[in-house]
């Protein structure tokens, strides 16, 4: 195991009810500005309650932030924030509202240009308006991390950046929140929160024994109580497990000091960004190509894998692992191939491009290229 240092800032408020607490997690005499998306939270009472907390604040609205939070939108909020001498961000809803507010955060204050060079050219952040969350549907863990992917649409680009100052300085998670989400948001959820793990996980051993039973544990717990939340989304229990699993895969602990993946990611988000496909879609497609591909890197964890978390110990173990967790991601709904999405191959050149052009090279071992992207998605086919 390498050396690392952690920290996390994040205050997590936890709990049925706990939303009546925003009006002291937040500093007198803030000018806020409440983000949210398609305007779920204003059926399912998120919005009266969050709105009755801060009765006694001065608070704009900003709505409409999209599934997967485009720029354009966002500089809206930019301009909002510039006009309204807004001083804090708070995010009501999924992930993808609060990567975007991280995004406001950091655009509403940069002064070097065109904010999106932070996430294309990575020029550092120097200052950020404080945020918070209230969440509402747990998937990406960015609840409890410095990181936010954001989608422009002119470029059909989809990037990301992290920086320190876009931790939220708290984030409450109330599971009621979550009773009224549908199944395929509730799908999204536990496949996003999933790959989320193996990203960290599915790579080589360093003895990391702490990360790997921690992150066996967390798969484990996705695959028992996901298909519980897809028959009895009202169960308590059920949503409170399955929200601090989605906080917990992405907060840093697992990925301290073991090797990381992400091409996955990296390739799930080049297909959202041509065909706008849920990112979670997107992984349950890429991620088992990922793994055929990588077999042989990768098939001490794959074998480990199959033992720990699906009880499989044949000889076969490494192929049985990749079956059984695409068999998983069937049962709860997802399309794992890209012909079942009408996708084909015409755009496959010019995605593992994209790669090349940033010079970018995927995967633990930095060994997927561009003509190895392409290899990927030939397997994600069908």
């Amino acid at each position: 195991m390498n050396n690392f240092i952690y920290h996390n800032p994040v205050k997590i408020v936890f709990g049925k009810g706990t939303i009546k607490e925003l009006s002291s997690l937040i500093p007198k005499g803030s000018k806020i500005l409440m983000t949210y998306g398609g305007g779920s939270i204003k059926k399912n009472g998120v919005y009266e309650q969050v709105k009755e907390a801060l009765k006694d604040f001065n608070l704009v609205e900003f709505g409409g932030i999209e599934p997967n939070p485009r720029y354009e939108t966002l500089m809206k909020a930019v301009d909002i924030c510039k006009n309204s001498k807004i001083d804090f961000l708070l995010s009501v809803g999924g992930g993808s509202v609060l990567d975007g507010t991280k995004f406001i955060a950091v655009a509403s204050l940069y002064e070097d240009g065109d904010p999106w060079d932070i996430l294309s050219k990575g020029v550092e952040p120097k200052k950020a308006i404080p945020l918070g969350s209230v969440l509402t549907l747990p998937a990406t863990g960015s609840e409890m991390n410095m990181f936010a992917v954001i989608s422009r649409e002119s470029t059909k680009e989809k990037l990301a950046f992290g920086h320190p100052l876009v931790y939220p300085r708290f984030s409450i998670l109330d599971p009621e929140t979550t009773f009224t989400l549908s199944e395929w948001q509730t799908a999204n959820g536990i496949v996003d929160t999933f790959v989320h793990v193996t990203e960290q996980y599915m790579t080589y051993p360093v003895n990391a024994v702490v990360q790997d039973k921690f992150a066996e544990a967390l798969l484990k717990i996705l695959i028992e109580e996901g298909p519980k939340a897809l028959k009895n989304p009202t169960d308590y229990n059920v949503r409170a497990n399955l929200m601090w699993t989605a906080t917990q895969a992405l907060n840093g602990n697992i990925g301290c000091g073991v090797p990381q993946d992400w091409a996955t990611h990296s390739i799930g988000h080049e297909l959202t960004a041509f065909y706008g496909l849920d990112h979670a879609r997107t992984l349950a497609i890429v991620l088992p190509g990922v793994w055929k591909h990588q077999k042989k890197n990768k098939e001490e964890k794959l074998k480990q894998y199959a033992k720990n978390v699906w009880n499989y110990e044949g000889s076969d173990a490494a192929d049985k692992a990749i079956e059984l967790t695409e068999q998983f991601f069937r049962s709860l709904g997802m399309k794992t191939k890209l012909k079942e999405n009408g996708i084909g191959t015409e755009k496959f050149d010019e995605i593992a491009q994209r790669f090349e052009e940033r010079n970018q090279k995927l995967g633990e071992h930095e060994n997927i290229g561009k003509k190895e992207v392409i290899e990927i998605l030939q397997l994600c086919l069908e």
